[in-house]
């Protein structure tokens, strides 16, 4: 085989090469910085050192379900839990996941992102199939009060963009099959079968035997 041969597999290869690279990075799911940290979103006083981890995809119907049971569950256990989301966008079936999350941890740089997370998973009818979910977001930060410009700004940052990947990534070290939600209680995962009723509904009353229950094996015994 001679050299121009040679030469043509080399073009071709830094071709397809790149036209994988540009497909990915296009859709933020470029691998983050070796030393970027998880997201660390966590609300609640923690007096019994327990922590319920919910890993979420803002588009996610199911996670939409959860939704107001957790935030039922975050404020009856406010003063003794953590509670702790991080992002699993699931690209391949929700295309606006990405950009939930990126909304989410934009609002997040201007110290709102739970206010960002509700409005996310509250008007989620609206901007999951929009095929320009940013105005909506961006629409839900000025109500919001943030600073829309630098929102923006934020949402299309490598910062951003690596801190979700970094969850991403930490996911995957938990051996789980990617699904959402998934919920850990100190590191255990709890399957979603424990926390719904007879009829496949979130339970406030099975997240609350899974959470006594951990709590009560950190109680000292008198």
């Amino acid at each position: 085989m001679d050299k121009r041969f040679w030469t043509i597999l080399g073009v071709i290869a830094v071709v397809v090469v790149g036209a994988i690279w540009f497909s990915d990075h296009k859709k933020g799911n470029t691998p983050s910085s070796s030393n970027t940290q998880p997201s660390n979103h966590v609300e609640g006083q923690g007096k019994s050192s327990v922590t319920l981890v919910e890993y979420g995809d803002y588009e996610c119907p199911i996670c939409g379900e959860y939704y107001s049971t957790v935030k039922q569950i975050a404020a009856e256990y406010d003063t003794q839990i953590y509670f702790q989301f991080r992002n699993l966008p699931l690209t391949s079936i929700h295309p606006n996941a990405f950009a939930g999350a990126r909304a989410a941890e934009a609002a997040s740089l201007q110290g709102k992102f739970w206010q960002m997370h509700d409005e996310l998973y509250a008007n989620q009818n609206s901007w999951a199939s929009s095929s320009n979910s940013a105005s909506y977001f961006t629409q839900y930060a000025q109500a919001l009060g943030l600073n829309a410009t630098q929102f923006q700004q934020d949402m299309n940052s490598d910062q951003v963009n690596n801190t979700i990947n970094a969850d991403l990534a930490a996911f995957a070290k938990t051996k789980q099959q990617e699904a959402t939600p998934t919920f850990f209680v100190d590191g255990k995962f709890i399957s979603l079968s424990n926390v719904v009723d007879t009829n496949g509904q979130p339970s406030v009353p099975r997240f609350e035997a899974i959470l006594n229950a951990e709590i009560a094996s950190k109680t000292p015994k008198k």
